[in-house]
């Protein structure tokens, strides 16, 4: 049976080189953010939904999602960001669900969970080990402008994620990113003998 691992942390913590650096050391990582970019492919349902509750503005020419245009319009709007999540959270649970099991059934020893909204969603529970990526506002902040994201926008999508303390109180496993990559090398490290430790 595998461990299951859930990994989580907010935008700009460095969850995804985390996960990375798990994949490196034999774990099996399904991605929550690849998923959803999978199911909004051209010629995949979900997009034929989104574009038919959004309208066809949220095409780019080439007929794929434009991503930044969506999040524009929805994020600001609860009642459309609840729209969007209506079509998409299951369709990503489904499928994640599908690729867990589909990693067991395969005998990996451990299978993470790499999912943002692990501790917005009430997921926490459905793993055997949860960790979380913790980083201060002003790292990720900085992270996220090296990424083109400007900082209004950063600050609005860091509010409506879950707190720090909301992730640690879910958190079996904690690894503090403000750092350089040895220094979060070094705490995968440890994270990772204590989850191989658990799988037994």
């Amino acid at each position: 049976m595998a461990l299951r691992v859930g990994l989580t942390g907010g935008i700009g913590s460095g969850k995804s080189t985390v996960a990375g650096m798990l994949a490196d050391r034999g774990a099996v990582v399904v991605d929550a953010d690849a998923i959803a970019r999978a199911l909004v492919e051209p010629g995949q349902p979900a997009l034929a939904e989104i574009v038919a509750r959004f309208g066809p503005g949220v095409l780019r020419a080439d007929g794929t999602l434009d991503r930044a245009g969506l999040a524009a319009l929805v994020f600001p709007d609860p009642e459309a960001l609840a729209a969007l999540d209506a079509i998409m959270h299951p369709r990503i649970a489904a499928r994640s669900a599908e690729l867990l099991a589909r990693a067991e059934a395969a005998g990996a020893p451990v299978v993470v969970y790499d999912m943002p909204l692990l501790v917005e969603q009430g997921l926490a529970g459905g793993f055997d080990v949860v960790l979380v990526v913790l980083a201060a506002p002003d790292v990720r902040l900085r992270r996220l402008a090296d990424r083109g994201i400007p900082a209004a926008d950063a600050t609005e999508r860091m509010a409506r994620q879950a707190s720090d303390e909301q992730r640690r109180a879910a958190a079996d496993l904690v690894i503090e990113n403000d750092g350089d990559l040895a220094a979060l090398a070094e705490q995968v490290q440890r994270a990772w003998e204590a989850i191989v430790a658990r799988a037994g």
